[in-house]
């Protein structure tokens, strides 16, 4: 798969996952989230945001996760959730 394709697949991917009416656990929603950021903050590490400690505290440990990952790993691991995870829509 070459760059383009990768990122017109991760793109239609997360338009799938945005759409989608499923409600997912929590864990599985901290994996879409580190894979997503990873995958699109390429400069220097990504501190979460937000009012609250406690998630951001979770949001962290799923960055830290996924931080051995190149970018277009992590984009591959985006699609393999959605694919796993999305099926509505």
């Amino acid at each position: 798969m070459t760059s383009e394709e990768l990122n017109i697949a991760f793109q239609k991917a997360f338009e799938k996952a945005c759409n989608t009416k499923i409600e997912l656990p929590p864990d599985v929603m901290l994996h879409f989230y580190a894979y997503y950021k990873h995958a699109t903050h390429t400069e220097g590490f990504y501190t979460p945001s937000g009012d609250s400690e406690l998630r951001n505290a979770f949001k962290l440990n799923a960055l830290f996760q996924v931080k051995n990952l190149t970018s277009e790993e992590a984009k591959l691991k985006y699609i393999e959730l959605v694919n796993k995870h999305i099926t509505d829509v």
